[in-house]
């Protein structure tokens, strides 16, 4: 099996996860050497299955919704038993598209780790948590990650909290290498970018003017008093109303990023204007997004 990248998506980010597609061969002088595989909520029963129940979040049980924006995350453990635990997998969000050559990741010396990542910024990089948004994997190390077993364990108190998962503090340190910040470059742009990727949910480019549709993360925090605010008004009026609207990207240069590779893919029959419609009706693009793409 060839080296493979995985895009982990849901029916909300599908239209990222296939502009990141075309960007990975695009920018790729190799890219005959690797594939490109989306993988999809939508394609896991156990995922489907577990629709409404309760799951451990940062110590606190939560109710598992697959229709938010971003119920795909724990697929980032699903790669090294799609490949049968041989090979190499990079697995990256939707939200993350090529400025680089995938296959330098690819082809890089691991020097024996299994993992190789970024640490998250802030907080929560300070407390050793990593960034799994953007992963090269070594998966005949990964046999312990059985997907199914491993998010069944969420819905079980205490046996597995989905913030440790996803933050990779479940693994042996050891194991984990790091990776420049530029193959995961959150929100900036620069010459030295190798994935730029979207991740601060309100400003992602192709979403602004949308009403929000994902739940903040919660902490146990007084201060500020947003987040008991916030919990507040999901009580009363459920997860999304009065939760706002996706704003502006505060960089330009990111909005038009994007929507050149959007414009291409158009030219290049990757995806259809038909397609770009029925994103916009499901609310999932922008309203003005033929404006932006020239087309």
């Amino acid at each position: 099996m060839k080296p493979t990248v995985f895009i982990h998506t849901n029916h909300k980010q599908r239209l990222g996860a296939l502009v990141s597609r075309y960007s990975l061969k695009r920018n790729s002088a190799h890219a005959d050497k690797f594939d490109v595989q989306l993988i999809e909520t939508e394609d896991f029963p156990c995922m489907l299955e577990r629709e409404g129940q309760p799951y451990l979040r940062d110590g606190e049980m939560r109710p598992w919704l697959n229709d938010d924006l971003q119920s795909f995350t724990p697929l980032r453990f699903a790669p090294p038993q799609l490949m049968g635990y041989q090979g190499r997998a990079v697995v990256i969000d939707p939200d993350i598209f090529a400025v680089g050559d995938i296959w330098e990741l690819l082809d890089r010396d691991m020097q024996g780790k299994a993992i190789m990542c970024r640490p998250k910024s802030g907080r929560k990089g300070r407390k050793g948590a990593y960034a799994s948004s953007v992963m090269l994997l070594d998966c005949a190390r990964l046999t312990h990650w059985q997907f199914e077993r491993d998010f069944s364990e969420m819905f079980e108190p205490v046996k597995r909290d989905y913030m440790d998962w996803i933050s990779l503090k479940l693994e042996d340190a050891a194991t984990i290498g790091l990776i420049e910040n530029e193959w995961n470059d959150f929100d900036r742009l620069t010459p030295e970018t190798r994935l730029l990727h979207n991740t601060k949910r309100k400003t992602q480019p192709w979403k602004t003017g949308l009403k929000v549709d994902f739940r903040p993360a919660d902490s146990f925090q007084l201060f500020p008093p947003r987040h008991w605010i916030r919990r507040g008004r999901r009580a009363l009026f459920g997860d999304y109303r009065f939760a706002g609207t996706y704003q502006p990207h505060p960089d330009p240069n990111q909005e038009k990023f994007f929507f050149d590779l959007v414009g291409e893919c158009l030219r290049e029959g990757v995806i259809s204007e038909q397609q770009l419609h029925e994103e916009i009706d499901r609310g999932h693009l922008r309203r003005d997004a033929f404006d932006l793409v020239g087309a």
